[in-house]
């Protein structure tokens, strides 16, 4: 039967609201009418089974998830790591440029009689893993949805295992600027895979319950902290060297990672969303069974659970017309694309770059530099204290766009202080630029705990499941993108041979930022305590941001059918004729398909 698109039924909208009795009584929202097809007993069996285990996620708290899911949060944090290579990575080639081995290898003689990597090529080598991050993202798209989450991450830590050797081995800068852009590859796959693969498999989103949601997809931020602190560390384990292993050992310790994530993920279950939508019922409740325990405090059901992902998937085939990257950016899914790439982008727009130059207003108040390692060190640990911090103010029954938007308002507050620091007089200048650079590890410190750590849970959950993966590696792509030209023009307004703003660079950013709380304001909606069902119908019908979390919805009213209810609807068929030939009631097979629906001999 032909899917309705969102586009067409969006035309119908306002005569639907119009006539809808129980919307007109104050009823929740759901599904316009001219989206029902036929119902059949299967499909309704379906809704009832998926209806039962919503309820269920809805009352499940926090303690009672972590109960349930204990081998989905392993899974979870095992597959996060992953990001954890990245940060390291980019630690290390941001802290090099400081160590003389370094620059003696790979630099040039300059007048004062040290050496220098050139400026051209630190912007190279800064952003060269941004640009094949670039080119990993778009083929993750594709390839991850063919082959499935589980081999593409496989595949993407062989190729790093074998990148590395080039950074090894490099005898020269443009060797360095090569193994950056093709690690880049894989770790923009990385990007997108550890995000989307703790949701679209069960560990933070759909088949997990609401209540763990938000700390899974965030704990990825801390990953970025995990790997930079690694970095800084060994960094400053060799600043006693003076030889080529000061920097060969960093590079060759990038090899510790492949070997052990291969392994564990080699034994992971397949994402059990990703088997459903590819027709593999049977496989994706296998894989589900994986990723919890027995847990008679929350009366988990895994077929109802099965059932909840067979009646959305079918639910967004019907609203969504395909899944390739012009899907995105067709009916509803245009408004969610937009918000997912704003997301990500305002991390960088929010001021982010400047904040990173701490340091640099700490040497300028008299610092000494041999302390510089110890503050980034410091700056780097930020990055977990601020997740655990976000997780504390989540439990507390803060949402992320609540967070989101007065985070903000925090950043916004403090980048005009840093501003009007610029004014203070020439005598006092080293105070002036002691105070910045000591809010500036305020600053980010705040941004950890709202901005930085709340987006990775905004972009896995406001993007449709079934165009996830493409949504989120268009809006990690335009952070990309943003922050390759933050960090060009950063240093530009800050260094005193070029734009010479200073303090006064906070006064741009404070602008954008500014910019940015007007549209979390009015664009960016409330996903807390949602199922991925209830999303879809609230961006289906137009629902304003403000709005979302007071509107009252139901799902479940709605008729679904789609090509994974019809594959659902074959195997009952096929349990029945075996039960009627008198086989069926021996058939593990025919069993496990029968309880998927609660019932047994039910015919379509």
């Amino acid at each position: 039967m032909a899917h309705q698109s969102s586009v067409g039924s969006a035309h119908n909208h306002s005569q639907h609201e119009a006539k809808d009795p129980i919307e007109e009584k104050g009823g929740p929202l759901h599904f316009p009418a001219d989206d029902e097809l036929k119902p059949t007993d299967t499909m309704k069996q379906t809704i009832l089974n998926a209806k039962a285990a919503s309820d269920k996620e809805h009352q499940m708290s926090l303690w009672q998830g972590i109960r349930l899911y204990p081998k989905a949060i392993g899974w979870s944090v095992l597959i996060s790591t992953c990001i954890a290579m990245e940060g390291y990575d980019v630690c290390l080639v941001n802290n090099f440029y400081a160590f003389d081995p370094f620059n003696r290898k790979y630099g040039v003689l300059t007048s004062d009689g040290t050496y220098q990597v050139p400026a051209r090529w630190q912007a190279g080598l800064s952003n060269g893993a941004a640009v094949g991050e670039i080119i990993g993202l778009f083929i993750n798209g594709w390839v991850s949805e063919s082959i499935g989450y589980r081999k593409t991450v496989m595949a993407c830590l062989v190729l790093i295992a074998a990148f590395t050797a080039i950074f090894f081995t490099a005898q020269n800068v443009n060797a360095l600027l090569a193994a950056e852009i093709l690690c880049g590859v894989p770790w923009g796959v990385f990007q997108t895979l550890t995000i989307t693969y703790i949701l679209v498999s069960e560990q933070a989103s759909e088949v997990c319950p609401v209540a763990l949601r938000g700390y899974l997809t965030t704990y990825v931020n801390a990953c970025w902290g995990i790997g930079q602190l690694i970095g800084i560390g060994v960094i400053k384990s060799m600043i006693g060297r003076d030889d080529q292993w000061a920097y060969r050992i960093p590079y060759a310790l990038q090899w510790m990672w492949p070997p052990f994530l291969i392994i564990g993920i080699a034994m992971a279950p397949e994402s059990p969303w990703w088997l459903v939508r590819k027709g593999r019922i049977e496989d994706a409740k296998k894989a589900l069974l994986r990723l919890t325990s027995k847990n008679r405090e929350t009366d988990f059901d895994a077929d109802e659970t099965i059932a909840m992902m067979v009646h959305t998937t079918a639910l967004e085939e019907k609203i969504t017309k395909g899944v390739s990257y012009f899907d995105c950016f067709r009916g509803t899914d245009l408004r969610r694309t937009e918000i997912v790439c704003m997301c990500w982008a305002i991390q960088n727009l929010s001021g982010n770059a400047f904040s990173n130059y701490s340091t640099y207003f700490l040497n300028s108040a008299g610092l000494p530099a041999s302390s510089s390692y110890s503050f980034a060190l410091g700056q780097y640990a930020i990055n977990v204290v601020g997740t655990i911090g976000a997780w504390c103010l989540m439990s507390f029954g803060i949402g992320r766009r609540t967070l989101y938007l007065y985070g903000l308002c925090g950043l916004f507050s403090m980048l005009f202080i840093m501003g009007f620091l610029g004014l203070v007089p020439e005598a006092h200048r080293d105070e002036a630029a002691l105070a910045t650079g000591s809010i500036m590890i305020v600053w980010a410190l705040f941004y950890q705990l709202t901005v930085g750590t709340v987006c990775y849970s905004l972009v896995a959950e406001l993007s449709t499941r079934r165009l996830q993966i493409k949504t989120v590696v268009l809006g990690r792509n335009l952070y990309n993108i943003v922050g390759i030209i933050t960090n060009v023009l950063t240093p530009y307004m800050i260094n005193p041979s070029a734009w010479n703003w200073s303090n006064y660079t906070a006064f741009f950013w404070a602008g954008l930022c500014f910019l940015c709380i007007v549209y979390t304001y009015f664009r960016i909606p409330e996903p807390r305590g949602r199922t991925f069902a209830e999303l879809d119908l609230l961006f289906e019908r137009k629902i304003s941001a403000r709005n979302f979390a007071k509107t009252e919805v139901d799902v479940f009213d709605e008729a679904v059918d789609g090509s994974v209810i019809h594959q659902y609807k074959d195997m009952l068929a096929m349990t029945h004729s075996e039960k009627v030939g008198g086989i069926g009631g021996g058939s593990a097979a025919a069993g496990r398909v029968a309880g998927m629906t609660g019932t047994t001999g039910m015919t379509n």
